[in-house]
């Protein structure tokens, strides 16, 4: 059976998802695009055969789609994520679930009346071969618990409509994920450190900062988030046990040696550095959606990062003032089995 996939958001995660369904993943096929810009849709509908549409409800409420892909803003989400959950259809969402962590829980509600889990947030770090391994190491115990995680998210440039909060809500929020599924554990507090700016920013961003957290018991995380580098696309964890540290290779490529120097290529982006992830993380929506289940992270994991979201930011309106992280009780339908 192919998968009947209607798409939300024909901007550039759009047309990537599309692309990798058309071209590179089996058993989906596009049937639909919506986006607000018409004209945008049917650019990305006419090529692939597919119906497009103004709103976001008129593709939902299309008998023939059978599953639903979001690519559009996060402020926007929510309308969305909720009435294909209404309709029975499985989603997967790009981060933010929401940007608002009362959003987030009104998708819960509306799961927990469906019955059962339909939506997957877009954490793609969730599927990329070395943050797996990493969790392969930790959930194994042999090195003992996690003390002490050490991120850094380091971009070449971004542009001028990137704000200071984007540092947080934006970016660090894929960090504020990784360390919750890593440690298996909440995160209960967070700080933004505000130190010393670079010249390289345009001059309504204030950054690099770093943001300090900590666990339920006690680990201290903290992620360095620094995006006008000019460099690379750098993403880096290190996972500090009682008896091993174990980090990320992702910038491995061939070391060229000369007079130079030894060296090796870098990122420049996020689709070149995750590419294998989203396409696994998309292949894996399709594949449980065919067989009517969930996969991947779930509404709760979106709910809890935009919880740590509201903290953090409101620590760096404060000038880096310690934040409780303020979650509701966890439904039963998000409980591991």
């Amino acid at each position: 059976m192919t998968l009947r996939v209607g798409l939300i958001g024909c901007g550039g995660m759009g047309r990537a998802h599309l692309d990798r369904i058309e071209n590179e993943l089996t058993g989906a096929k596009i049937v639909a695009t919506a986006d607000l810009n018409f004209e945008a849709a049917k650019a990305a509908a006419e090529p692939i055969g597919a119906k497009p549409y103004g709103s976001g409800a008129e593709l939902i409420a299309d008998p023939e789609v059978d599953a639903v892909l979001i690519a559009t803003f996060g402020k926007v989400h929510a309308p969305d994520v909720i009435g294909a959950v209404e309709a029975g259809k499985y989603v997967l969402c790009e981060k933010p679930l929401a940007t608002t962590a009362e959003d987030c829980i009104a998708i819960m509600e509306a799961e927990q009346k469906a019955g059962k889990k339909l939506v997957t947030v877009g954490f793609m770090r969730r599927f990329d071969a070395a943050y797996g391994e990493l969790k392969e190491m930790v959930d194994a115990g042999e090195h003992g618990p996690v003390l002490m995680i050490h991120n850094r998210h380091r971009n070449p440039a971004v542009p001028d409509s990137y704000t200071s909060r984007m540092l947080i809500d934006d970016t660090a929020i894929h960090e504020f994920d990784t360390m919750r599924w890593l440690t298996g554990e909440e995160i209960v507090s967070v700080r933004t450190d505000p130190v010393r700016q670079t010249s390289r920013a345009h001059k309504n961003l204030q950054e690099p900062i770093v943001i300090v957290a900590y666990t339920e018991s006690g680990a201290r995380l903290d992620d360095e988030v620094n995006v006008n580098l000019e460099w690379a696309y750098s993403i880096e964890c290190e996972v500090v046990m009682e008896s091993a540290a174990a980090r990320l290779g992702d910038q491995e490529r061939i070391h060229v040696r000369d007079k130079f120097g030894n060296r090796n290529k870098m990122c420049q982006s996020h689709i070149d550095r995750f590419h294998d992830a989203f396409n696994k993380e998309v292949q894996e929506w399709i594949l449980a959606a065919s067989d009517d289940r969930h996969t991947g992270s779930s509404s709760w994991d979106g709910y809890a990062a935009t919880a740590i979201v509201d903290a953090a930011v409101a620590s760096q309106e404060q000038g880096g003032a310690e934040v409780k992280v303020e979650l509701v009780e966890k439904p039963a339908l998000y409980e591991e089995a």
